[in-house]
C-alpha cells in the first residue's frame, strides 16, 4: 500500500490557516541540550544588514533571516520536519515500515533525509539532473537514495521529478509522498515558525518582507502570520525570469520564454497549492547574474555563507526597500546556505564560464585574449544521429576514436548533446541504465561549449577547462538559425596552440 499526503492536502484554503493544527516554539531561548538534531530547526538569528544597503543607496533599516543556519542549511528544514509530523500523527508514516518519497531540488531532500536519518525512515529523493552534486553528496552522505530526473523535463512530463516520484509511489510499498507543493504543513510551518519569529525579533514592526518563492509556502505562511499583526506591511515575492509564479501585470507579463535558470529551488512552470499569491503585494523578477552576484556580495560583503537564492532575495530587496523612508524596516529571507555550491558560483571559472562574471585578466600570457577561430580546432567534430541506438554511438566513438560525438536531431541538425564514453559508463553503473534505452538517455547535456561566432577568448576556453576535460567548439549557421558541431578545445590542444614558437618569443 502507498500513500500520497496530496490527496489529504490539495484543496485546502489559506483563509482556514488559523483553524489548522499548530506548534508553535518557545522564541525567547533555547534549550540547553536538544533531543535530537530535529529540535534544532528554526529560531534562526536576525542579522542587520550594513554594507549592501549602504552601497545600493538604501535609507530604511534591512534585516536578513538567516534560515541558511537550520541544521540541513536551508529553510526547508522547517516544511520537511512539520510534514513528517503531520504525516506520523495522522498515522501516515509509521517509523520502521514507511519509505518516504519526495521530488525535490534538493533542499527539501536534505531536510526530509536529515529526518529519516534520525528517526529511521528509508528515504527515496527525485531531484533533476541540474541540481548540485553537493546536494547529491549531502544526501546520500545522509543515507537517502537518489533518483535523477532531466533537468528539461516540464512538471507536467512523464519523466519530471515529480511524475517519477509518483510512479515510485505506487510501485514501492508502504512509501509516503509527503508532496511539499500540496502539503498544508509547508505554509503552516512558516507560519508558526518562521512568521513569529520575525514578529518576536523586531518587536511586532515590520514594514516590508522579501521572500522568494518556489514551493510558495514559505512565503505564504510568512507573510500570512505577518499581515495579522502588521497589515500595512509590504510582502515582496521574488521569482526568477523563466517561472509562472508572479502573477502577470505590465512588467512581467511578457515573461513567457524558458531559460536555463542556474539558481536552484525557486520558480516553477506550474503554480503549487502551497503558493497564496494573494497575500503578495509586489513581484520583483529577478535574473541568474544579478541573483548570484549579489550572493557572492552577501558573503564577501556582510560574511554571510548563504547560496544563490538568497541572492535573489537580496537583490530583489534592494530593489523593493529603496521605497522605504529611515527608520522603517524590511526583512529578506536567505533560504540557503553556501555548501551547496562550493563548485558553483562560488567559483570564479564557473561564473566565468556562464558570462555572470567578467573574464579574468591575465597580462603575462599574451594569448589570453586573443580569439580562438576554427583553424584552431584541431579535433573536428564528429556527429551521431539522434535516432541512434547506444551501442552504435558507441562503436562510432570505438571507430573514429574520437573524444565524444555530437549527438544531432535527424530533422534539423541541431546539436542535442554529446555522447562521451565517461557518460555512458556512469550511465551503466550509476544510474541504472541499460542499452536497450533509447540514446537521448546518453546524451550528455551538462557541458562546455564556445560558440565560434562570439569570438570566445582563448582565456575563456582555459578557464572552462579548469572544470572539464573538453570544451566543445561550434558555430552559428545563419541559414538555418542554429548552432552546429566544430569540434573539441582539450588542454592538450591549447597547450600546442599557446606554446607555439610566436608565442614563446612573444612576436
Amino acid at each position: 500500500m502507498s500513500n500520497h499526503v496530496e490527496n489529504e492536502a490539495k484543496g485546502f484554503n489559506f483563509s482556514d490557516i488559523k483553524d489548522m493544527p499548530h506548534i508553535v516554539k518557545a522564541l525567547d531561548h533555547n534549550p540547553k541540550i536538544a533531543s535530537d538534531i530535529l529540535n534544532v530547526i528554526g529560531n534562526t538569528p536576525l542579522v542587520k544588514l550594513s554594507k549592501i544597503p549602504k552601497s545600493e543607496n538604501v535609507q530604511c533599516d534591512m534585516y536578513a533571516k538567516c534560515e541558511f543556519m537550520n541544521p540541513g542549511g536551508s529553510v526547508k528544514d522547517r516544511i520537511a520536519f512539520r510534514m513528517v509530523q503531520h504525516a506520523e500523527s495522522k498515522g501516515i508514516l509509521i517509523p520502521g515500515v514507511s519509505v518516504i518519497i519526495e521530488p525535490t531540488s534538493g533542499n527539501t531532500g536534505i531536510g526530509l533525509a536529515l529526518a529519516a536519518a534520525v528517526k529511521g525512515y528509508r528515504c527515496i529523493i527525485v531531484l533533476p539532473e541540474k541540481m548540485s552534486d553537493e546536494k547529491v553528496n549531502t544526501l546520500k552522505a545522509l543515507g537517502a537514495e537518489i533518483v535523477r530526473t532531466p533537468t528539461e523535463a516540464a512538471s507536467k512530463d512523464p519523466d519530471s521529478n515529480i511524475n517519477v516520484a509518483k510512479r515510485l509511489t505506487r510501485e514501492i510499498p508502504n512509501s509516503v509522498m509527503l508532496d511539499q507543493y500540496n502539503n498544508v504543513s509547508n505554509p503552516l510551518a512558516h507560519y508558526d515558525g518562521t512568521g513569529e519569529e520575525i514578529l518576536y525579533q523586531l518587536d511586532g514592526h515590520v514594514d516590508m518582507v522579501v521572500i522568494g518563492a518556489g514551493t510558495g509556502g514559505t512565503i505564504s505562511g510568512t507573510a500570512l502570520k505577518i499581515k495579522e499583526r502588521c497589515p500595512n506591511c509590504i510582502v515582496v515575492g521574488v521569482d526568477p525570469l523563466g517561472s509562472i509564479l508572479a502573477q502577470p501585470d505590465a512588467v512581467n507579463k511578457t515573461d513567457v520564454k524558458f531559460y536555463e535558470i542556474q539558481v536552484e529551488g525557486i520558480g516553477y512552470d506550474f503554480v503549487p497549492a502551497t503558493l497564496d499569491r494573494a497575500v503578495v503585494d509586489v513581484w520583483v523578477k529577478t535574473d541568474d547574474t544579478h541573483t548570484l552576484n549579489m550572493s557572492r556580495r552577501l558573503i564577501r560583503e556582510e560574511g554571510l555563507l548563504c547560496g544563490g537564492s538568497s541572492g535573489a532575495a537580496m537583490w530583489a530587496a534592494v530593489q523593493a526597500a529603496r521605497a522605504l523612508q529611515p527608520g522603517q524596516r524590511c526583512v529578506v529571507l536567505l533560504p540557503d546556505n553556501i555548501r551547496n555550491y562550493m563548485t558553483k558560483f562560488i567559483s570564479d571559472q564557473w561564473m566565468e564560464a556562464r558570462n555572470f562574471k567578467s573574464l579574468v585578466t591575465n597580462d603575462n600570457l599574451r594569448w589570453w585574449h586573443e580569439p580562438l577561430t576554427e583553424d584552431m580546432v584541431e579535433q573536428l567534430a564528429v556527429t551521431v544521429d539522434s535516432r541512434s541506438s547506444p551501442q552504435e554511438a558507441l562503436e562510432k566513438l570505438r571507430k573514429t576514436r574520437a573524444s565524444l560525438l555530437f549527438v544531432t536531431d535527424y530533422d534539423t541538425g541541431a546539436i542535442k548533446g554529446l555522447f562521451t564514453a565517461d557518460y555512458a559508463r556512469r550511465r551503466l553503473t550509476n544510474l541504472h541504465g541499460s542499452f536497450n534505452d533509447k540514446l537521448e538517455k546518453f546524451t550528455f547535456k551538462k557541458y562546455y561549449k564556445v560558440n565560434l561566432a562570439k569570438n570566445p577568448p582563448l582565456g575563456l576556453v582555459s578557464r572552462m577547462l579548469d572544470l572539464e576535460p573538453f570544451v566543445a567548439v561550434v558555430k552559428t549557421d545563419e541559414t538555418r538559425k542554429l548552432e552546429v558541431p566544430v569540434g573539441v578545445m582539450t588542454s592538450h590542444d591549447l597547450l600546442l596552440h599557446t606554446l607555439d614558437v610566436k608565442h614563446v618569443n612573444g612576436k
